[in-house]
């Protein structure tokens, strides 16, 4: 019987289970410290140069690794993310991850350790999950039926689920609920908008529903709201100044307009000033950089953040966003 894992702390909501660390490459090896706890996701892009963003968990395995702006499958990169640690990581040579002078961020998260085994659905996934911060990471394979059900390990439904094949090239598929309570889809991998899924694919307290009837391996990171720590919700632009309310000040936030723009994301590190506008896009490789923001941006609030542009990637008059937004907390 599947047993959930769950990650105690006496810090409020999530505890310590996200962080950004800022990092410079020396084309060597090197151990990156300062995370606050042991990361089990973490994502890796260099801010200085046009290379492709790097996503290992801890239930893929180090050295297995994952690229957010194309559809490419898994790799293995021997010199690339070779350890989670106590408190950080360990890079090999990969200059993607550790060229000499080259400078990078990674954003961090803690799921639950060690994956157990999850029954719950028709099809046994791979789970590790912080129950507490409202995170899990999946693996699974597909059983050829459009719809089956897979466990999540979560105590509440995921807001947002992001998906990936492993074995084959496929777009990463964005699921969300965040928008009006129902099913939607996006690609992490391009700008394309928003699709309806059927009301059959809304997860549950345990449960999501695989969205391919492909026997293909597959990881699914989850996500859900946790009061004070993270928060997965949607807003409409108002080309101006618009302030979003969401209970905690946010230390990294992504975004998307479901009609068809970059995702972006912006983070607390990075960018140290009161309106920040550094912007890394997920569907880019592109360096670190100000899209067309000027002097204005996101600035981040003790209760949530106000926009301070009209820019189509964030705010544009009409257009509705979805964002999911973390604390520092440790």
């Amino acid at each position: 019987m599947f047993g959930k894992r769950l990650i105690k702390s006496n810090d409020e909501g999530g505890g310590s289970s996200f962080n950004t660390v800022l990092y410079t490459g020396n084309g060597s090896t090197q151990s990156i410290s300062g995370v606050g706890f042991k990361p089990n996701f973490v994502w890796v892009k260099s801010r200085s140069a046009a290379t492709s963003h790097k996503l290992t968990d801890i239930v893929r395995g180090t050295t297995k690794a994952l690229v957010s702006n194309t559809t490419a499958a898994e790799t293995t990169d021997a010199n690339g993310l070779s350890a989670f640690g106590s408190d950080g990581f360990t890079l090999g040579t990969d200059s993607v991850y550790n060229n000499s002078g080259a400078t990078y961020v990674a954003w961090c998260w803690k799921a639950g350790g060690a994956a157990v085994t999850n029954t719950d659905g028709s099809i046994t996934s791979d789970v590790s999950a912080n129950v507490d911060a409202g995170f899990s990471v999946v693996k699974y394979t597909g059983n050829g039926t459009d719809g089956a059900s897979v466990g999540h390990g979560l105590s509440s439904a995921p807001e947002l689920i992001i998906y990936k094949w492993l074995t084959a090239a496929n777009s990463w598929i964005v699921l969300t609920t965040s928008i009006d309570g129902s099913a939607d889809y996006l690609f992490l991998n391009n700008t394309d908008a928003k699709g309806d899924y059927s009301s059959a694919y809304i997860p549950t307290s345990s449960l999501f529903y695989n969205n391919t009837s492909s026997t293909n391996e597959l990881i699914a990171y989850c996500f859900h709201s946790v009061a004070g720590f993270s928060k997965i919700g949607s807003y409409t632009g108002n080309g101006g100044t618009n302030t979003i309310t969401i209970g905690f000040e946010p230390a990294f936030i992504m975004f998307k307009k479901t009609s068809g723009d970059n995702w972006m994301i912006i983070d607390n590190k990075r960018d140290t000033k009161t309106v920040k506008n550094l912007g890394l896009f997920p569907n880019l490789p592109l360096e670190e950089l100000n899209p067309n923001f000027g002097v204005n941006g996101v600035e981040f609030l003790g209760n949530g953040f106000t926009i301070t542009t009209g820019d189509g990637t964030v705010n544009a008059s009409g257009g509705t966003y979805i964002y999911m937004a973390f604390a520092n907390q440790f």
